[in-house]
């Protein structure tokens, strides 16, 4: 019998379809994987703004964990939106239980329409609880800065940041480069440990088809870590995955925000 790549997404609601879980999943499936989820909180969200958020309970957010483990295993898992301290220590506890190391953490902090997703006490949680127990982090540059508590408004900056959350936390970590100006974006690769580094150059797209870019990347990242790709290379093709993505995507209206990227560029529409 064939066996599928088996990745589970630990993430947010987002009703809109754009980010969290809907768009893990939608990325999983367009890498060729079968994605599971646990959800740790459903967002009332469209491409304009978050205006509600309903936590999940850690017992349940565990409970959807174990029974998806327990039963079809797992190869890799991508965590995204953990908004409390609570959630973050649940989590960490149950895959630590289970001995789950391929993982990568996108750190949610906030939304690409600017709202706040994680309470500002659990920052400390996510580094002190989470950290230790992942791959790879894939933060952008306001995620970095708040992990930092520091500005980065230079090229210098920027790399200097990755190596210090690498170095800190004995992670590796994806920091994307999204949020500079220019017509070229480089993000930067650095591994735990030997502190080897990676960069990974793509032509800015005009575009403000953006919402779950982050969400996306790192899934794509995560589905790739599954199949076995050792992490530069899975770094490479998740780049390239999502580049397509967004250049798709930007072809295509929706909603009266930010709209999303085309997951699905590779199966549809196809020219008659």
């Amino acid at each position: 019998m064939k066996k599928y790549t088996r990745v589970l997404t630990i993430a947010g609601s987002d009703s809109g379809g754009g980010a969290g879980i809907q768009a893990d999943l939608k990325a999983f499936s367009a890498c060729g994987c079968y994605g599971m989820s646990a959800v740790t909180a459903i967002t009332a969200q469209n491409t304009v703004g978050v205006t509600d958020i309903h936590p999940i309970p850690v017992v349940t957010i565990q409970a959807q964990i174990r029974a998806v483990i327990g039963d079809i295993g797992v190869d890799a898992v991508k965590i995204g939106m953990l908004h409390s301290t609570e959630v973050i220590r649940g989590v960490a506890e149950v895959l630590n239980t289970h001995d789950i190391r391929k993982v990568v953490l996108d750190p949610v902090m906030v939304a690409t329409s600017g709202d706040r997703l994680i309470e500002r006490d659990a920052v400390s949680s996510l580094k002190e609880d989470l950290f230790p127990q992942v791959y790879v982090i894939t933060p952008n540059i306001p995620e970095a800065e708040l992990l930092l508590d520091t500005k980065i408004e230079s090229r210098q900056a920027f790399e200097e940041a990755a190596y210090e959350l690498s170095r800190n936390h004995n992670v590796s970590v994806l920091l994307k480069a999204g949020h500079f100006s220019g017509k070229t974006l480089e993000d930067i690769l650095v591994l735990a440990g030997d502190g080897g580094v990676h960069r990974y150059a793509n032509s800015r797209i005009a575009t403000t088809n953006t919402h779950g870019t982050g969400c996306t990347l790192s899934s794509a990242l995560a589905s790739y870590i599954g199949k076995g790709y050792d992490l530069p290379e899975a770094v490479g093709l998740a780049e390239k995955y999502l580049h397509k993505a967004i250049e798709a995507g930007a072809a295509f209206e929706l909603g009266k925000g930010h709209g999303p990227v085309h997951h699905f560029h590779e199966y549809w529409p196809k020219e008659k």
